[in-house]
């Protein structure tokens, strides 16, 4: 198993000898390599066993670095990093050549982003190249929000856990980039709908892609634990499935089953996306053939914890 623990220099030498390290940050953990070494790139898909048509998300300091990596910085995107960075908010911004092609899929964008975690802005302040940094988990598989998730997933793999404590996200960030100067969402997450449309006006939402996808996160069938997962009414499912052999995730909800998991017993969509992934994993361990699950409210975060529902599930109606 990997070695967890907070030595920031530790893991800043083994970055800096072109390996990988988990690291945290305020959504999920991510898996960490420097981003302007192919090799180091290479490895994160190895580890992950993702595919490399899928692209991967840059992670920096602070605003002035992102100009090292990119060709332009429009006034949109710098009133969203003013609102939002640090923070769960990626930005898909043309790349300049020093970024591999590897990066980025061989696409001519790169998605850029800086956390909001001290322990991982302090080293990425400490390094003289920035971290490509896909979550710290086997692809297609629920993400990483402890340590512990990535010890047990790909622990056998890496060296390093940097160790920051339980991410207080919880679900990835927010992608946005713009076409002809009208900002588009490419992966709902973090950052909600109506806090960029507060600073940019009016989005387009283009949140999947089943092949091919024009930014990190956008596959269709992604975020899945290892039991099927049906969602709908919970009531409805249950005459369909066997109690004994189902497990069941509500927002609020509680069914009085020894395999359940309540999001939020408040009713909170925060609350709630913090726990999404830490309880679909805990779905793996019990003794189960399948998830019944039901969607949230729509609206702030509810809209990213129900695409990675649709995700988990793989289904259709997008």
């Amino acid at each position: 198993m990997a070695e967890i623990g907070t030595n920031i220099e530790y893991a800043k030498t083994l970055l800096e000898q072109g390996e990988v390290v988990a690291i945290p940050t305020e959504t999920v953990y991510g898996l960490a390599g420097n981003a302007l070494n192919v090799s180091a790139v290479t490895k994160i898909f190895e580890v992950k066993n993702r595919p490399q048509f899928d692209p991967l998300i840059v992670h920096v300091p602070d605003l002035e670095a992102a100009h090292e990596y990119t060709l332009d910085i429009p006034a949109a995107v710098k009133r969203l990093t003013d609102q939002f960075w640090p923070g769960p908010l990626t930005l898909l911004l043309k790349k300049k050549s020093i970024i591999p092609d590897l990066v980025t899929s061989g696409l001519d964008t790169v998605g850029i982003r800086c956390p909001d975690h001290a322990l991982t802005r302090q080293l990425l302040s400490e390094l003289s190249f920035p971290l490509a940094a896909p979550s710290a988990n086997p692809f297609g598989y629920v993400s990483p929000t402890t340590p512990q998730h990535v010890n047990e997933q790909l622990g056998d793999k890496i060296a390093y856990i940097l160790d920051g404590g339980p991410c207080r996200v919880g679900i990835e960030s927010t992608i946005v980039g713009f076409e002809n100067d009208i900002p588009i969402v490419y992966r709902m997450g973090g950052l909600s709908l109506e806090q960029i449309e507060n600073v940019t006006g009016p989005v387009q939402v283009q949140a999947h892609s089943t092949s091919n996808p024009q930014a990190p996160g956008q596959l269709k069938s992604h975020y899945a634990p290892g039991k099927k997962v049906i969602i709908g009414n919970i009531i409805d499912l249950l005459q369909q499935y066997p109690a004994h052999a189902t497990g069941l995730l509500t927002f609020q909800s509680d069914f009085n089953s020894p395999f359940q998991f309540v999001l939020s017993p408040s009713g909170d969509l925060e609350e709630a996306a913090q726990n999404l992934f830490t309880a679909l994993r805990a779905f793996d361990k019990m003794p189960i053939d399948y998830i019944l699950a039901e969607f949230v409210p729509d609206v702030g975060l509810g809209r990213a914890i129900n695409d990675r529902l649709r995700r988990a599930a793989a289904v259709d109606s997008f």
